[in-house]
């Protein structure tokens, strides 16, 4: 941590102290935002299955994913960069996968699906907004840092965008009467996965790229 590596004798102790206390506040907000992805995830896994909307359903495995990415985020808080690293290249590697999936399935629903409610998209939708600006703002704060940091903010932002989409996607699906503005929404979301799956994957290789280079001349 930044705080832990300042210099000075007098102040290292103090500097150390502090990014202990920063590390516990920040897990306890992992703590909360797990717990909120959690119950987001089963309540729109139920909702998408009942609406038949693709948008929730990718929604819901977006929440399920997070989750997964808040409880690897705790695992590696305080650990070495190159712990923090990898577990960023893996998250960054589950939102690409997800973001295939997504697409896959929006295709498939092209060719076969019905149309989707419009009431239960919007009022999920509308919750699914609440629960994820309510996280992002936790986690706002804590958005800079190395790259496990920054893909826990991002998998909250992109979040609220996409449940944004979702809720006008629902307005679309009532008044044409169509399928088509749920699978737009579903590509959306997995193109907003994969370009983030990008910056996060980035950042970690760089960052284990330094830590090499960092460690060469001591071996």
């Amino acid at each position: 941590m930044s705080a832990g590596c300042c210099s000075g004798n007098d102040d290292h102790g103090h500097g150390h102290d502090h990014a202990r206390d920063l590390d516990g506040v920040y897990r306890n907000v992992l703590w909360t935002v797990f717990g909120i992805n959690v119950v987001m995830f089963c309540v729109e896994a139920v909702a998408g299955a009942i609406a038949g909307s693709v948008s929730l359903q990718a929604d819901a495995l977006d929440f399920l994913a997070d989750a997964a990415n808040y409880l690897i985020a705790l695992f590696v808080l305080g650990k070495a960069i190159t712990w923090r690293a990898g577990a960023a290249l893996l998250k960054g590697g589950a939102m690409a996968v997800f973001g295939i999936w997504v697409l896959g399935y929006s295709a498939y629903m092209a060719a076969t699906g019905g149309l989707p409610e419009a009431p239960v998209m919007g009022i999920v939708g509308t919750l699914a907004l609440v629960a994820n600006v309510g996280a992002a703002m936790l986690l706002y704060k804590y958005r800079g840092g190395d790259s496990n940091r920054q893909s826990v903010w991002l998998c909250s932002r992109n979040d609220a965008i996409a449940n944004v989409a979702v809720i006008g996607a629902a307005g679309l699906v009532h008044l044409t009467q169509s399928h088509w503005p749920d699978l737009a929404v579903g590509v959306l979301m997995a193109t907003l996965a994969l370009h983030s799956a990008g910056q996060i994957i980035r950042q970690a290789t760089g960052e284990l790229r330094q830590q090499r280079m960092h460690a060469s001349p001591a071996e």
